[in-house]
């Protein structure tokens, strides 16, 4: 992985370039100019994958000894087709582009550059996002910013730049959802959120489903889930809706940059309305809906056969989302949902109902209940929800039954007012489901996990908060005194500070090299 020095001194020498846009319109500069160069990089390292085989007398593919023959072998499509690599015209490569970034009409240059790979990719056919010719920016700060994209290389003989580029997408998705404040988390969950909800439904194979997809984390995570435990990616087929056409484009490029292929439908679209995939049931569904949206057009859909467990509120979609992905989960199906704390005891518009009638139909299989500060642009505390239509399937009978995980003590704070999920964590929560639904060595925790049964939840006028169920934590001496704890904490203030300093200088000699600021 890119060392995060790296990843930080690039993106706080992009944000330099900024100056008065918007971050809400520079992140599709940026975000278009990585993914370019992602398609130009994986072209040319192809290239001279090519070149071996074409040039290598061992090879089935060998053309001889004359470079004029291997020259034009470079530019034969199906090379590349054959391989799943984007085909890249030689106007749209980034050295070309590159070369001309001072010229003044370089944003055209570069919609050109994404309309010629529209037209020779079909998978990308009018789903790149062509604003650099009408960007506002000062003249030559579009030329600027690509000569900083263009210091984003392979990493390395060990690192692709499919891992490298797709890394720094990531980092920057990250850095834009704190720069836009809550307009941000429109299109950004946070990788440690995610992790958490692909490592308790640790998705091995089959249909993963996420119908308000952002710019595509959920499967990015589900993907590595599976590489990490030995599977292989193709054992996945991912399908995806979003609303927000330029998200969705984030997300198309999110997904390709990773040389991941799936189906995001053939159009931007709202889930409740215009369903992309309605002949479709998943395996598993993972999804971060905005939180208690109200303009949800909830009045549209009086007796929508997704309404198992009741009519959800028009001023409220929480209840819609969790019965639209319950309606489309194939039988014994799992899905992971991130919710306002809110959705677990409201009684408001008959929400209350709702949840009761859910308990009763026993399809939550698991609450687990998040620290605060989880995101960087929202003070909103949230949840997860695990839900099911056959508590059966993957381990034990557990019908009847409720876990209940209270993590609220969980996570290390990160900045001011941003804390994180590290990988114990997630461990822990994710172990904890495992123990419970395979009955491998599972206990309850006081404080913190709690195995419930209808009677309890009933008694308790079905409210799910975890804290209700689980109990007080018992109290814990670290072993650490007071005057030991303040000597260790002042020593990493001053170390954290030193390396801002470093940091400040770095920036300041990568934006000198590409020449701003002199």
């Amino acid at each position: 992985m890119p060392d995060q020095g790296f990843k930080q001194i690039l993106w706080a020498s992009a944000d330099k370039l900024r100056n008065q846009m918007d971050a809400a319109e520079y992140k599709h500069l940026v975000l278009g100019l990585i993914f370019l160069k992602y398609i130009s990089d994986t072209f040319a390292e192809h290239q001279k994958k090519v070149l071996k085989q074409v040039s290598d007398p061992s090879s089935d593919f060998y053309l001889g000894d004359d470079p004029l023959d291997h020259s034009s072998a470079l530019e034969e499509r199906d090379f590349y087709k054959q391989d799943n690599v984007f085909w890249v015209p030689t106007e749209a490569r980034w050295e070309s582009i590159r070369a001309k970034a001072k010229q003044p009409d370089i944003g055209q240059i570069i919609d050109s550059a994404l309309v010629v790979i529209e037209n020779e990719n079909k998978s990308l056919r009018n789903k790149l996002d062509r604003r650099f010719g009408r960007a506002q920016m000062e003249p030559g700060r579009m030329g600027e910013l690509v000569d900083l994209i263009s210091t984003i290389g392979f990493g390395g003989q060990e690192r692709s730049a499919t891992d490298v580029l797709g890394e720094v997408y990531e980092y920057f998705l990250g850095q834009f959802a704190t720069a836009e404040g809550k307009k941000g988390g429109q299109f950004y969950t946070p990788a440690h959120v995610v992790k958490t909800l692909v490592a308790v439904l640790a998705p091995d194979k089959g249909r993963v489903y996420d119908p308000c997809c952002g710019s595509g984390g959920m499967f990015v995570q589900s993907e590595r889930f599976v590489e990490a435990h030995g599977g292989k990616r193709d054992h996945l087929s991912l399908y995806g809706q979003e609303s927000n056409p330029t998200t969705w484009r984030l997300a198309v490029m999110n997904l390709a940059i990773r040389g991941l292929s799936g189906d995001l439908g053939k159009d931007p679209a709202d889930s409740f309305g215009r369903d992309q995939h309605p002949d479709q049931k998943f395996d598993y569904i993972l999804a971060n809906p905005p939180f208690n949206i109200s303009d949800w057009g909830g009045e549209k859909y009086d007796s929508d056969p997704r309404w198992v467990y009741g009519r959800p509120p028009v001023g409220n979609a929480n209840y819609a989302w969790l019965q639209h992905m319950l309606w489309k989960l194939r039988p014994g199906g799992q899905a992971g949902v991130v919710l306002a704390n809110g959705s677990m005891s409201s009684n408001t518009s008959g929400e209350g109902k709702i949840r009761e009638a859910m308990v009763r139909g026993d399809v939550v299989e698991a609450m687990v209940a998040l620290p605060g500060q989880l995101f960087a642009n929202t003070q909103i505390q949230v949840c997860l929800w695990f839900l099911t239509n056959d508590k059966t399937q993957r381990g034990r009978d557990r019908r009847g039954e409720t876990l209940f995980i209270d993590a609220r003590q969980m996570g290390t704070m990160v900045s001011r007012k941003e804390r994180v999920l590290t990988e114990g964590d997630i461990s822990k929560i994710a172990e904890t489901v495992d123990c419970w639904r395979n009955a491998k060595d599972y206990q309850d925790i006081s404080g913190y996990c709690y195995n419930s049964q209808f009677e309890e939840i009933e008694k308790n006028n079905f409210e799910l908060t975890p804290g209700r169920y689980v109990g007080a934590q018992d109290e814990e001496d670290d072993g650490e005194s007071f005057e030991e704890k303040m000597k260790r904490l002042t020593y990493l203030l001053k170390e954290q500070q030193e390396e801002g300093v470093k940091l400040d200088k770095k920036i300041a000699e990568n934006l000198k090299r590409i020449g701003y600021g002199q």
